[in-house]
This record gives structure tokens, sequence and C-alpha cells, in this order.
């Protein structure tokens, strides 16, 4: 499990001018897209894991499938479908080797996420760095309902989060100081011990601060400068500074 331990230092929001996001996790809810996606598949096919048991599963076989050499996000999706047809004894379709990637159209954002953008917009340039296809984090964006100045995928990278690959991509894009860029999202593995590493100052969107299972992403330790439990609550307290 990742790290839940408070933070309260004092950050100055005035000081950056763009935020970095991670999108799966942080803006869109993934793990009920995983779950509408996986449990049907699994059920038809007479495997009945509980919630946690899916989660827990997918983070270990997307993990394996995004180290060593790069392959499409639709393809490591693809893949963890067959993983899961592997460990529980079945062999799924063509239709349903594509059934978690083509779900993510469905995938909605987590109800303050638009308005927090919205919100964060007016100020901020606002920058998406996401483990995913520019193809498939387009359908997203329609959900999102704000422009992006700038939107770092995998597939541009031609790596994953946590490499230090996306995130230089992303700070070369965006053209600022480092002290100028906060980056947020809601895995420690995927995103706070990198970004710390290059210099950055994070937020640590934590949402599971009140529900108890399994966290969907790999256990890891770092501190970020502020945690969060939504991004309203971010959101709230910039505008706050700010008044």
């Amino acid at each position: 499990m990742e790290s839940s331990q408070e933070y309260k230092k004092v950050i100055n929001f005035n000081q950056y001018k763009a935020l970095t996001f991670d999108c799966y996790g942080t803006l869109i809810d993934w793990e009920n897209g995983i779950l509408g996606a996986l449990k049907p598949l699994l059920l038809a096919h007479n495997t009945n894991l509980d919630d946690d048991q899916i989660l827990e599963n997918f983070a270990d076989f997307e993990s394996e499938l995004e180290k060593g050499y790069y392959i499409k996000y639709r393809e490591v999706l693809k893949r963890v479908v067959k993983k899961f047809g592997e460990k529980f004894g079945f062999e799924p379709t063509a239709k349903e080797l594509n059934s978690l990637p083509d779900s993510i159209q469905h995938w909605l954002p987590f109800t303050d996420t638009v308005e927090a953008l919205k919100t964060l917009k007016q100020k901020f340039q606002l920058v998406i760095i996401s483990n995913v296809d520019d193809d498939l984090f387009a359908f997203s964006a329609k959900h999102l309902e704000v422009e992006f100045d700038q939107i770092i995928t995998a597939e541009q990278a031609k790596s994953y989060k946590p490499s230090l690959n996306n995130f230089r991509l992303a700070i070369e894009k965006i053209d600022l100081p480092l002290e100028q860029i906060l980056h947020v999202a809601a895995s420690v593995y995927h995103d706070i011990v990198t970004a710390k590493s290059l210099g950055l100052s994070t937020v640590w969107v934590n949402r599971r601060t009140d529900s108890q299972g399994v966290n969907i992403t790999k256990s890891a330790v770092s501190q970020p400068d502020l945690e969060m439990p939504d991004l309203k609550t971010l959101a709230a307290m910039i505008s706050q500074k700010q008044s």
C-alpha cells in the first residue's frame, strides 16, 4: 500500500505557472472503468473475483507489461486480459481482448474533476502526463471539458511512468523553470517518486483517505509537498490563497 501519512508543508501556489496531472486515477475514475470492463468478462468465463482481487491482478499485470521494450497502451490492456485468461484458465476471444481498451471511451471523471479543472484553468497552464495512447486519451479529453496546454502520453515518450523519460519530455515541452511546475497525481509509484527525483513539487491526491481496499498502483514511498483527498479541495485551497 502507498503511504497515507498526511503532509502539511507550506506551499506557495503563486510560484507556479503550470500544473501537470496524471489522468487515470487522478482525473478519471479508472478503477470503476476497469471493473466495468473486466467483471462481466470474467463472469462470462465462470471466474468470480471480488473487486480487490481484480484490481490487484490488474496492477500486477499492467506493471509487468509496461517494463522493458515499449508497446502501445492498447496492446498493454489486451495483454492484461490475456494474462487474466492464463491465470484463471480461459481463452479470451478477440472481442474480449479488445474490450478493456475499448472501454476507456466510457470511463468517466471523478465527480469533482471537471469543476476543479475549470477553476484551476483560470490561473495555470494545465498539462497531462499520462500512461496512455494519444487516441485513447482523446476519448477522455472530451469528458474532462477543458483545453489542456500540453498533452504528453506514453505513446509520445515511448515509455511508461515511472520512467524519467516521460517527465523530461513534459518539462521540455512546458519550457518553464522546474520551480514553476507543480505535479498532481494519485500514484506515488508512477508519479510522485519520479517527479520529486527531478526536482518538481508534488501534490498527492489520495482519494483513498476514507476507503478500504487494495491500491491499484504498485507500492512506493515518497514525501509529496502536499496531500489532498481530491481535486475539489486543492482547487478550493488555491482559490483561498489567491483571494
